[in-house]
């Protein structure tokens, strides 16, 4: 099975947001300076106030990666564990950051943070790598696997960053961090190639000295783009899912006691909308029932708007009372979706159990929660080779393909097509702890 198989594809967006807040993570291997890197850009971009910087300063010297290693374990350790997000803006744009954790036994956080991230920034660390011939680097399997994970969850947005080159600036070999840099970035190009990556850019950088972050610096490492912040300045966000018809799954049921209130005394259905746009006078079908009904009003946190379009929260009220409650969907009457009781895909497996067949785990889609057991192993992937080969199970931080048995039927698109239709989490039935995420294919 190629590459191009094994990964659903991403529709390319209609029209490109460069304006709205851009969410981004860092992530990659652990120490590749992932909380540096934040620290630097909170710092150099003026974002941080006195006393935050003095809070993190170790004899006069500020530690950027204790901006957001926040929590005391992460401190004692020195690593990142939790997802640490940060806000800041420049006169050109506002950012929300999250710093993900590199060890192999947190990359369900990781998973978490990417599967709403606009973009990703993958660090690098240079002096892990033998670089002296293009053929001798070999890429770390976390930089590798998280790389393919962002693929896997259709983050717009890639971006490696090449860190701590200036560790390998040698005054007798003035060229060496060029080398460096010149043999890691074909490696990297040969990788993403051969996965179906799509790299928005590979920058040189030191997080520690700041080149490159902020403040472009023409001509290291042979490079002569813009620095890493005025390239995010220019990515986009997420495109909403707006082109498919109306799909809404219902998380809170509200009913007003006053009769005098804007929906008439008629239950509200709470949600976001996940694709399309929930308009007055449109027809519904509620999934599981299979009852009809009509949007009688549309509801926001300020107004009445006539539509909310996927992506907000929306209030709906129906024109008429049918039993609908948190985990049902609203589905336009047109919408082409399947509903299907077994579903195959792409899983990426965060469980320390192995995933094997005939367990059964807690499946969510949307706000439902149904049953559902392991039917098949297809194979899993090697993050190495990027080669499939048959699997009996697949170990904790593995991806591969499976199928499931559900108990009640879904309705579902492929993850290609809907990130929210498209995605199930595995829950432990046992632990409640998340244990996968499957992408339909």
């Amino acid at each position: 099975m190629t590459t191009t198989q094994l990964f659903p594809s991403a529709h390319a967006p209609a029209a490109l947001d460069r304006h709205a807040a851009l969410k981004f993570i860092t992530c990659g291997s652990v120490d590749d300076g992932k909380s540096t890197l934040i620290g630097r850009l909170l710092v150099d971009s003026r974002s941080v106030l006195q006393d935050q910087l003095e809070n993190v300063s170790k004899s006069g010297a500020a530690d950027l990666a204790l901006f957001t290693d926040g929590l005391s374990a992460e401190r004692e350790q020195g690593i990142t564990i939790d997802v640490a997000y940060r806000y800041f803006a420049t006169p050109a744009r506002k950012f929300i950051i999250g710093d993900t954790p590199g060890h192999e036994q947190y990359t369900r956080n990781m998973v978490t943070a990417a599967s709403s991230a606009d973009a990703a920034v993958v660090l690098v660390d240079a002096t892990k790598l033998q670089w002296k011939d293009v053929a001798e680097v070999t890429l770390l399997p976390q930089t590798r696997r998280h790389a393919l994970l962002l693929k896997l969850l259709r983050v717009p947005s890639i971006v490696f960053a090449v860190n701590k080159l200036d560790a390998l600036e040698d005054p007798a070999h003035p060229q060496q961090a060029t080398e460096a840099f010149t043999c890691i970035r074909e490696a990297l190009e040969t990788f993403a190639a051969a996965a179906g990556i799509a790299v928005a850019a590979t920058i040189p950088i030191s997080a520690l000295q700041g080149h490159n972050v902020v403040t472009a610096t023409p001509g290291w490492c042979g490079y002569q783009g813009a620095s890493l912040l005025r390239l995010l300045e220019t990515l986009p966000v997420t495109p909403a899912e707006a082109a498919l018809p109306l799909s809404f799954p219902v998380q809170w049921v509200e009913k007003f006691s006053n009769s005098s209130d804007t929906s008439q005394g008629r239950r509200v259905l709470w949600g976001r909308v996940a694709t399309g746009a929930a308009r007055v006078g449109q027809s519904i079908t509620v999934f599981p029932s299979g009852k009809t009904a009509t949007i009688a009003q549309v509801l926001n946190h300020v107004r009445q708007p006539e539509s909310v379009a996927a992506s907000h929260s929306a209030g709906i009220v129906l024109d008429r009372e049918l039993d609908v409650s948190r985990g049902d969907w609203l589905m336009a009457e047109d919408a082409a979706v399947a509903q299907s009781q077994t579903v195959s895909g792409t899983v990426a497996w965060m469980d320390d159990a192995p995933l094997v067949v005939g367990r059964a785990y807690w499946v969510l889609h949307g706000h439902r929660w149904i049953k559902a057991k392991v039917q098949r192993i297809t194979h899993r992937l090697d993050v190495n080779t990027l080669e499939t080969s048959p699997a009996s199970e697949l170990e904790p931080n593995a991806i591969g393909h499976i199928t499931l048995s559900l108990q009640q039927p879904i309705a579902a698109l492929a993850f290609g097509q809907s990130r929210v239709l498209g995605a199930l989490i595995l829950v432990d039935t046992a632990t409640h702890a998340t244990a996968g995420a499957l992408l339909i294919e």
